[in-house]
């Protein structure tokens, strides 16, 4: 499945702020990703960093106002702005917020954006007080009220020395809900996909739980992959340390028993379930209350069955018929397809992902993974080693398929 990105014309707009500098990367992140940047830069924006610095990051042209006056000057900006499948502005100034909620156009990158019929995202990049006063604020409320998306500013130290909201978001959030935005005419627009990430964490007691090794790589890049393909997406995860995907509905959960209201919860109307979380199996029959004390012996620790989510998935899935598509994963250290068949029989799934992780390349706390996939049907297909992204990737291809199937019998039972 290629990047919602590829092949795309982004126009990238660049103002007078130091955060200009970051533009460079996100031009690159953009270029990298496979869309065709061209740059637009204010004369203010020249003065931090040069246009010849961006065409080298694209290898495609980097404007300013001298081309204005060129022999392009009467089409220019109409082109840009009207060919543009997305238009960001990051940095964006005080300056150039203020021009554009009151419709004024006196530089090729304001006209560009008057001129734009594509989604604008702006990225603020401005001194704490210039960002909080009542006019800034106006402004951005105009805008937005207008259809632009904006992205942050976020707290954090400025160039003046103080600390305060006004940073211009990093490039790779950037990137990501630019990702986000160009992705919602995609092949799962308008279907609602869940999808479950993270190992639980049952409590011991107040400082100690039991656990597993699950980083929630996988589950979150099947999140990523369902957005790029026009998915609305809720992300039901248990700790991480990973960043959630810009446009998914976080859902923060810590052990199985809130996982399982989570995910009945977030069911009721899905199209999709992706559970690829690593859920506690058994938890502590009783937590204590206070940290238990080495000088109290080694405690003895009853345990008891968490809640068999798909089990109760399958339950709700025979009254309301949501989820319509429901794929498992099978995490094993041996008798990998015999235990990853039994679980597609017993839970009703319609895919499993299967998954040796004892192995040192594939599994838990690595980029990479290799699977075999066993259907409903009975076909199995075991697929080389690949980033756990390309496994997300031809998972949801597969749901896709599925969904599609869905839809064709439904339409046939009318």
């Amino acid at each position: 499945m290629p990047s919602p990105l590829q092949g795309k014309y982004i126009v990238l707009g660049v103002t007078g702020s130091i955060a200009a500098y970051k533009a460079v990367d996100l031009a690159s992140k953009l270029t990298q990703a496979g869309a065709r940047v061209d740059t637009v830069l204010t004369d203010a924006a020249t003065r931090f960093v040069a246009p010849i610095t961006f065409q080298s990051v694209t290898g495609r042209p980097a404007y300013t106002d001298a081309d204005l006056w060129g022999a392009q000057a009467h089409v220019l900006h109409v082109g840009l702005g009207r060919q543009a499948d997305l238009l960001v502005i990051a940095p964006i100034s005080a300056q150039t917020i203020a021009k554009l909620a009151h419709g004024l156009a006196d530089n090729l990158l304001t006209l560009a954006t008057l001129a734009a019929e594509c989604l604008i995202l702006l990225a603020p990049a401005m001194d704490g007080g210039m960002y909080a006063h009542t006019a800034t604020q106006e402004n951005l409320r105009v805008l937005r009220d207008r259809g632009a998306i904006v992205v942050g500013p976020e707290e954090g130290h400025l160039a003046s020395g103080l600390k305060a909201r006004g940073r211009m978001t990093e490039p790779v959030d950037i990137l990501g809900h630019v990702r986000y935005h160009v992705s919602r005419g995609g092949p799962l627009a308008g279907q609602r996909v869940v999808v479950t990430a993270g190992g639980t964490q049952e409590p011991i007691d107040p400082v100690r739980y039991i656990a597993n090794r699950s980083s929630g790589k996988q589950g979150y890049a099947l999140a990523q992959a369902a957005l790029d393909a026009g998915a609305d997406v809720v992300l039901v995860t248990a700790p991480t340390a990973l960043p959630t995907p810009a446009g998914a509905e976080w859902v923060d959960v810590r052990t199985a028993a809130e996982m399982a209201d989570a995910v009945l919860q977030a069911c009721g109307q899905a199209d999709a379930l992706l559970m690829a979380a690593a859920v506690a199996d058994f938890r502590p029959a009783q937590a204590a209350a206070h940290k238990l004390k080495k000088a109290g012996g080694a405690p003895t620790l009853p345990l008891e069955p968490t809640t068999d989510i798909l089990a109760a998935v399958a339950r709700q899935r025979q009254e309301t018929g949501h989820p319509r598509v429901v794929v498992g994963f099978a995490a094993e250290t041996q008798d990998l397809l015999t235990n990853a068949r039994a679980k597609l029989h017993d839970k009703g799934l319609d895919l499993i992902v299967a998954n040796d992780v004892s192995a040192d390349d594939a599994g838990f706390a690595v980029d990479t993974n290799r699977v075999t996939l066993l259907s409903a049907d009975g076909s199995i297909e075991a697929l080389p080693l690949l980033s756990k992204m390309e496994v997300a990737e031809e998972v949801i291809e597969r749901v896709i398929a599925q969904l599609d199937s869905s839809n064709v019998k439904r339409q046939t039972s009318l």
